[in-house]
């Protein structure tokens, strides 16, 4: 549930950066959103001081950062140098690799049906965006980068919740973002109307509480079995631009929206344990 809350929550987010990107540049809108991160958890320290974020694994957060971060400029390079549909099935494309990556990092259990759920899916999302010739452009590995290092952010997300809570990861991973990603922005600062100001701040704020949902999820169940759950957004997403914007879905989209449904099904209903699960301390 707190996965399907997450998509949904990435979907806004998603026509929110439609809205705000007709006259802000990425650079700003990446700045923007880690920053306004930063700033959602300012009323925790003012009240609280800095307790509840002091942390002896600071070089894993920065881990988790590199790697969100990367899927991040990755999944808006794939999108400004490919077809609009090919980047949206590399954007959800990462569940494939989740199970993959938690059974080989974190010993967790891979199964056949964890697999059939992951396939089902991806199959749903690529009926979805029905992709074009351009998916198998040299240009479209950084899609394939982007996914590969989302998959690796999950699975981190998951490797430090036994002694890492959801504010101080999200918290840890808005900070680092924001260092890094004003870079850019000593040459892509651009001014801003008071309505472009308000859009970033809600881009920002629901991005955040995203974050928040999504580790939180990652924390409490396997990322092999619930990641499928994420293939949510991309129904969501289309939902919402039929009802924002006229986009009527054809006949692949109901049919893939459909498999994305199963596939969460046949996620949620998976069986709790089988083979080996992590240890504690991992």
């Amino acid at each position: 549930m707190l996965l399907a809350l997450s998509a949904l929550l990435f979907a806004c987010m998603g026509v929110l950066i439609r809205e705000v990107s007709e006259g802000v540049n990425n650079e700003t809108v990446v700045f923007a959103r880690n920053l306004i991160g930063v700033l959602f958890f300012l009323p925790i320290i003012l009240v609280r001081g800095f307790g509840p974020f002091r942390t002896n694994r600071l070089g894993n957060h920065f881990l988790r950062t590199f790697y969100g971060l990367g899927a991040m400029y990755c999944f808006f390079y794939a999108i400004a140098h490919l077809p609009l549909a090919d980047a949206m099935v590399f954007t959800y494309a990462a569940p494939v690799f989740t199970p993959v990556l938690a059974w080989w990092w974190l010993k967790e259990s891979l199964t056949g049906r964890m697999l059939l759920a992951v396939s089902i899916g991806f199959v749903g999302v690529v009926l979805v965006a029905k992709p074009s010739g351009a998916l198998f452009d040299p240009k479209a590995l950084a899609g394939v980068a982007a996914s590969l290092l989302a998959a690796c952010a999950f699975v981190s997300i998951r490797a430090m919740s036994n002694s890492e809570p959801a504010t101080r990861i999200v918290f840890y991973f808005s900070t680092f973002s924001a260092l890094l990603s004003a870079i850019p922005m000593t040459w892509a600062w651009q001014p801003l109307t008071l309505k472009q100001v308000g859009l970033l701040i809600a881009v920002g704020l629901v991005a955040t509480v995203s974050q928040l949902v999504m580790s939180k999820a990652y924390a409490l169940a396997p990322p092999g079995k619930i990641g499928p759950l994420s293939y949510l957004a991309i129904v969501f997403s289309g939902l919402f631009a039929w009802a924002l914007w006229g986009e009527v879905p054809g006949w692949s989209s109901w049919a893939g929206a459909g498999l994305i449904f199963a596939a969460s099904l046949i996620s949620v209903y998976l069986p709790s344990k089988s083979g080996k699960t992590r240890t504690a301390g991992v």
